[in-house]
């Protein structure tokens, strides 16, 4: 009787017209990716999105529906832009106020720290009613839950310390592991072969990523598998079918 994987997949939405613009490069989804996979989760999807209301809605609503979990990042700061809170109480079609628990972390907060805790300051405790919060280690303005929607910031260490903070909540799947394996040859030379690898391993995937360098060309082929058994022997024949093709197979290591 073979194995059926247990899947569960998740979609980012990174929020900001300083993405969007080039000014700000993010650096979230990359972490997101591996921290997710290690849990279990496959990231399937990414969107960056303005900060226009209409535009997160309509992101929130149609990937919470088609993926086991939704991560946002950005748009929970203090400023006018910051319209993260809003919009996800706009999608799930709830009102968003001042948390009670999240005042508390903020007035503890400020209140050690000297700082004045503002009206600025105080739109950081604003959810959307009945939100579940995501602590936050570094600077305590807290992110939040809403269903399988989380909403995390987009200041990168913040977001890392946010994910880390909620991570036990996910429940996950079997990760997918994945085998990288160079030849000093070109694509076009392996292309027959590894269509007809994939075509004998529809459960693994294989990638084909060309590379030049130090004047010779080549190609990395990934392999990428929740089933460990077949990712390994989908990893044999592409190295034996390197090597029916004159090129010798340079290991890169297993990966997870």
């Amino acid at each position: 009787m073979s194995y059926s994987p247990k899947t569960v997949t998740a979609a980012v939405i990174i929020i900001g017209d300083e993405i969007l613009s080039g000014r700000t490069k993010d650096q979230n989804l990359a972490f997101l990716a591996e921290a997710l996979n290690e849990a279990g989760v496959q990231l399937r999807e990414c969107r960056v999105v303005a900060d226009v209301e209409a535009e997160i809605v309509a992101a929130v609503n149609a990937l919470r529906v088609s993926n086991d979990y939704v991560f946002t990042t950005g748009g929970i700061g203090p400023t006018h832009d910051d319209i993260t809170a809003d919009s996800i109480g706009a999608a799930f079609g709830l009102a968003v106020d001042f948390n009670p628990e999240a005042v508390a972390i903020l007035e503890a907060h400020y209140a050690h720290t000297g700082a004045e805790l503002n009206q600025a300051r105080m739109r950081m405790a604003r959810t959307p009613v009945g939100a579940a919060l995501v602590e936050n280690p570094v600077s305590k303005a807290p992110g939040f839950r809403v269903e399988n929607v989380y909403a995390m910031a987009g200041i990168p260490s913040v977001c890392q310390a946010m994910f880390h903070s909620m991570k036990h909540e996910l429940i996950g799947g079997d990760p997918v592991r994945s085998i990288s394996i160079s030849v000093h040859l070109a694509e076009g030379t392996l292309a027959n072969g590894l269509s007809a690898l994939q075509d004998k391993y529809p459960d693994v995937g294989l990638g084909s990523y060309p590379f030049y360098h130090d004047g010779r060309f080549g190609a990395s082929i990934v392999a990428r598998s929740q089933l460990p058994e077949r990712l390994a022997a989908a990893a044999d024949e592409v190295r034996q079918l390197m090597r029916d093709l004159s090129g010798e197979p340079i290991e890169q290591g297993d990966e997870a």
